[in-house]
């Protein structure tokens, strides 16, 4: 499944007091704020006013590369922060990330309502990409900010620069996460200065960047710097780390591919190899994960929501209503592929689930489907994000509050510039995103599309601002609520996913 979605993702794949908020600016003047480490200057517009590469931790390069985020050295006179910092080091051709072997990559960027009075609810957005690739700034938060809140996003160190587990750099594998709780760090301290309210936090990511979410839930470094967590198409239950043994044998391979095994001084001979070549020797289809048993992520997300030694803050949990409908039309849609064949369609259930793959094909015929595409869409979101969604909702809801939405929008913006799917991707993964923010992903937003996306703005803002979502909680009956451009209810979710068929499956 994780190669499925690499595939999908290449396709589209002086210390500041707690002030009151600065003084709205004049449209169009230069806004200055003063940071803990010297001043910024960004640009006011109508709605919104944006502060883009605000350096949150010193350059990880040379020497400090696979260290733990260092502090920035302060800066005298006003800092440019109208442009975004580059992108952290990630692999080419994939649309969805930006190809760079750039390391001096730890930014962040601020966007605030131009005219806010007093301090907003704060949402600090950690960006998708298999934490392989992709750049805060890629998700313009201009109607999400001004929509009530205070918006952050940063970039952090991707793939082989995040997530190496080398006993001669440290061997931990969690620098990218490390980079995340820096940021956060520089939230707590600064974020009053533009308006926002350092005690009410509220950390959210999508797909990588959700399992980012999971992880932070469970780090106890993590825990006194978000308030309120947002986990989107990012099942805790079933993902965010690895063990040491999977992180190391990752990370031999890539010791031994560029030179380094056996040397006397592997860390420095790691830390001379060109940023390009380590790209190249870690490869374009990883899916790298913090690596659990370790001080940063004592216990894997899934162990920490079930004993409950998390920290407990309250959760908005999400999925998509067809996220796998994406894989499947990447795989289409990528060179040398096509719809999938009838005839091909039991082979790949039974690749997919061995000896249980009888009982599937029976659950799943064929037959009930438009095409074979549909067909594996259908079991993979069933099997593998519904079930594990609902799993975790009911973790998270034994000990926190908890509330639970599946995103089941039909007509839904496609990919900009890309052929037309051979069946509608509907609720896909990802799908939700341009509803949220301004992404050149995707197609423009119609009327109506922007006025489902106005009501889910509505939803993420209410639930920073105190926890709001404007449905029950999921201890209620376990309720989960469908959005759609439509009337919003609750939806029989369970019986949707065929929840019981999958749990009486045997485990692989």
């Amino acid at each position: 499944m994780r190669k499925q979605m690499i595939v999908m993702f290449g396709l589209v794949g002086g210390l500041v007091t707690a002030a009151p908020a600065i003084a709205a600016p004049v449209q169009g003047a230069a806004p200055v704020v003063k940071t803990a480490d010297g001043l910024v200057r960004g640009v006011a517009g109508a709605r919104v006013r944006s502060f883009q590469g605000i350096p949150y931790a010193a350059p990880p390069v040379g020497e400090r590369r696979w260290t733990s985020p260092a502090p920035v050295t302060p800066w005298s006179g006003v800092r440019d922060a109208t442009s975004p910092g580059g992108a952290c080091a990630q692999p080419a051709g994939y649309p969805i990330g930006v190809p760079s072997d750039n390391e001096d990559c730890l930014y962040l960027n601020v966007t605030a309502p131009t005219r806010a009075t007093g301090r907003l609810p704060v949402i600090v957005w950690i960006h998708g990409g298999s934490l392989m690739y992709g750049t805060g700034d890629m998700y313009g938060p201009q109607r999400l900010a001004a929509g009530g809140a205070v918006v952050v996003s940063m970039n952090y160190r991707l793939g082989v620069m995040g997530f190496l587990a080398n006993d001669a750099v440290g061997g931990e594998g969690s620098f990218g996460l490390q980079d995340q709780q820096a940021a956060l760090r520089w939230v707590r301290k600064n974020v009053a200065a533009f308006g926002g309210d350092p005690g009410n936090v509220t950390i959210a990511g999508q797909s990588g960047g959700g399992y980012a979410v999971c992880d932070h839930l469970a780090s106890p470094r993590s825990a006194g710097l978000f308030d309120r967590a947002i986990v989107q198409s990012s099942p805790c239950a079933t993902d965010g780390s690895r063990t040491m043994a999977e992180a190391k044998a990752d990370s031999d391979r890539v010791v031994e591919a560029v030179g380094c095994d056996g040397k006397e001084d592997v860390a420095g001979c790691l830390r001379r190899v060109p940023a390009a070549t380590l790209l190249k020797a870690y490869g374009a289809f990883n899916e790298p994960r913090p690596v659990s048993g370790t001080a940063v992520l004592p216990l894997t997300p899934a162990e920490a929501l079930r004993t409950g030694r998390f920290n407990r803050v309250p959760v908005l949990v999400g999925v998509n209503h067809d996220e796998e409908n994406g894989m499947v039309l990447g795989l289409e849609l990528a060179p040398g592929g096509a719809p999938m064949k009838d005839e091909e369609y039991a082979p790949a259930v039974r690749k997919r689930f061995g000896e249980r793959a009888d009982e599937v094909l029976r659950r799943y015929p064929l037959s009930r489907y438009d095409s074979a595409g549909q067909a594996l869409a259908a079991l993979g979101t069933d099997s593998a994000w519904s079930v594990p969604s609902l799993d975790t909702a009911r973790l998270l809801a034994r000990w926190t509050p908890t509330r639970m939405y599946e995103f089941a929008e039909r007509d839904t913006p496609w990919f900009a510039g890309y052929p037309a799917p051979s069946f509608p991707a509907r609720a896909q993964h990802m799908a939700e995103l341009p509803y949220l923010f301004d992404m050149k992903l995707f197609g423009e937003l119609t009327p109506a599309q922007a006025r489902l996306g106005d009501r889910l703005i509505g939803v993420w803002t209410g639930f920073a601002a105190g926890g709001r979502t404007g449905w029950p909680s999921f201890r209620d009956g376990q309720y989960v609520q469908s959005l759609t451009s439509g009337a919003w209810r609750r939806t029989a979710f369970a019986e949707d996913h065929d929840y019981r068929f999958w749990k009486s499956l045997p485990a692989a």
